[in-house]
């Protein structure tokens, strides 16, 4: 059985692709320092696989910690979640998103290099392709110039994984640029449970349906679009984690291989509050607050080299994504700040 590191698994993603990875047969040791997550994960997740992953609390960054895990366990590849993904937080302190996101990716691709591991599934964004590409985004298209230090962190790691690749035949990573994440487990165990006030729009929704929230703020109708709202590419985080997966199977040859994983199609954030409210019968009030910096009016993937190389599709409906939300979401409205573990 081959044993999976997988960095930030404890976080939304990250733990439901050690589900999968569990369900594929795989062994899997997560890696997480829980500044973005919550301890109760590694026992939801037992609950649902009926496997308990190997946990080890610690920071990509401490390189003696790295050592130490690579000497305990026999790791066949990595799966690399571990960064910081805000946005708007990523403006207002840059250096602490650089520090964690690049430097903390080059401390990991060295403790992998002493351990004589080669094979990485790198967690990009779709950001990396800049505001200015056209859509939708191709995989061919040239590395852009991000519009916050989050995105561009994501984009020098693309390029350090780049040269890495080229310097040593032995390197193959998977760099996976991916839209937007939403949905939960299907046993509502395990979901999204972001930290204060939600950065996006799927938890602000169902938060705000469960009464945590008075109100949605919609940033923006007048953009060239059909309502006058920004389209975005969701995909269900179950679909997302399966792409993790299926995208070991590219690390067979070396070099970096980008992967678009996106449902190939934009969604409005009016028909997404609409969706809501259709599948679950909840009310979702908000308001029309002003246009955010730096945000673009439309993105989508186009993900066909993923189906054609991986044999990966989105093959969930938003009407799924949007019931497993709310399965999630009602069932924890505290998130895993219930005390139910």
């Amino acid at each position: 059985m081959e044993t999976i590191l997988v960095t930030g698994g404890a976080g939304y993603i990250g733990s439901h692709t050690v589900v999968e990875l569990q369900a594929a047969g795989y062994g899997v040791v997560i890696l997480d320092n829980l500044v973005n997550s919550n301890p109760a994960v590694i026992s939801r997740i037992e609950k649902i696989s009926g496997i308990a992953p190997e946990f080890v609390q610690a920071d990509i960054r401490d390189v003696e910690a790295l050592a130490a895990v690579f000497a305990r366990y026999k790791i066949d590849a990595v799966i690399h979640f571990a960064g910081l993904k805000a946005v708007g937080e990523s403006v207002e302190q840059p250096l602490r998103y650089y520090d964690n996101n690049v430097r903390g990716t080059m401390a990991l691709c060295q403790a992998m290099t002493d351990a004589g591991v080669f094979k990485l599934v790198f967690s990009s964004s779709a950001t990396v392709y800049g505001p200015d590409a056209p859509v939708p985004y191709e995989e061919s298209m040239p590395l852009g110039q991000p519009s916050s230090p989050y995105g561009a962190s994501k984009a020098m790691a693309e390029r350090v994984l780049a040269d890495l690749c080229a310097s040593d035949p032995r390197w193959a990573v998977a760099a996976l640029r991916y839209f937007n994440p939403i949905g939960a487990h299907a046993s509502g165990l395990i979901g999204e449970d972001p930290l204060g006030i939600p950065n996006n729009l799927m938890p602000f929704i169902s938060r705000v349906a469960v009464g945590k929230l008075a109100e949605l703020s919609i940033f923006g109708s007048d953009y060239e679009t059909p309502d006058g709202t920004c389209l975005r590419d969701y995909l269900h985080v179950v679909d997302l984690a399966a792409g993790h997966c299926q995208s070991l199977l590219a690390l067979q040859k070396p070099g970096l291989h980008a992967f678009n994983l996106g449902a190939g199609k934009g969604v409005s954030v009016l028909e997404m509050v609409e969706a809501f409210e259709s599948v679950t019968g909840q009310a979702v009030p908000y308001k029309i607050a002003p246009r955010r910096s730096g945000d673009l009016p439309a993105f989508w993937a186009n993900a066909d080299k993923a189906e054609r190389e991986l044999n990966w599709i989105a093959g969930s409906s938003l009407e799924q994504m949007m019931a497993d939300t709310w399965r999630w979401q009602s069932g924890n409205p505290d998130g895993y700040g219930q005390g139910s573990d």
